[in-house]
């Protein structure tokens, strides 16, 4: 499990670090705002710890953002606004937990188990967008009320554009997902598997789904 912290404040963001990795958690750290879009760009993350009080913004800004964007993992509010309006307001923006400061850090591993056992409980089995109905369990897929046959790989990519729809997915985002391994950026393993979304997903005439966003990697509009 991969954890990201945004915390501004080094002893707590490093307190927070040594804690979760010596329960083998990975743990990346970062300090500001800008920091944390490059940190989810960059790889994927199966929770965050957020801190509100950011040099560069309000970490509930940020949580918004990133709810809008499709970021669906847990997210643990770290700060020390402790009032009952700050956390209802969090909550309601999409965080998962909100633990004020200061905390005890067994009470932190506990939230975070917690919200990793919850989230494991609640995948969906089915995903839907415009047109397109992938059945998680049987592993089909279904296109204008007809069956697409995939390969494994297919089916795996398509399966993480429905999840992060209207986000900007990364070569090596979608290369750690589905490829479970770091991205040769020489090759163009990844685009030959995009263009075969589209052949069997982009008929002719109707409006595009993928996006190249060039330098970067899709979008699955």
């Amino acid at each position: 499990m991969k954890i990201l912290i945004v915390e501004d404040e080094r002893k707590v963001a490093q307190f927070v670090e040594r804690a979760l990795v010596e329960q083998n958690y990975t743990v990346g750290v970062a300090a500001s705002c800008a920091a944390a879009r490059d940190a989810l760009a960059e790889s994927p993350y199966d929770a965050v710890v957020l801190d509100l009080g950011l040099p560069d913004g309000d970490g509930l800004e940020l949580l918004r953002e990133w709810r809008a964007g499709g970021f669906n993992e847990p997210v643990l509010i770290l700060s020390a606004r402790d009032a009952v309006s700050d956390r209802v307001r969090g909550l309601n923006l999409g965080a998962d937990d909100y633990l004020p400061k200061p905390f005890s850090v067994d009470e932190l591993i506990a939230r975070i188990r917690s919200l990793m056992r919850r989230h494991a409980g609640i995948k969906t089995t089915s995903l839907e967008y415009r047109g397109i109905r992938l059945d998680l369990l049987a592993r089909t897929a279904i296109f204008e009320g007809k069956p697409v046959e995939l390969t494994s790989r297919e089916f795996a990519l398509l399966e993480l554009f429905l999840q992060n729809a209207g986000r900007v997915l990364t070569r090596t985002f979608i290369a750690e997902k589905v490829w479970e391994a770091h991205y040769d950026m020489e090759t163009n393993l990844i685009d030959v598997y995009v263009r075969r979304l589209r052949q069997k997903f982009d008929p002719s005439g109707a409006e595009p789904l993928f996006k190249t966003v060039r330098g970067t990697g899709y979008q699955l509009l």
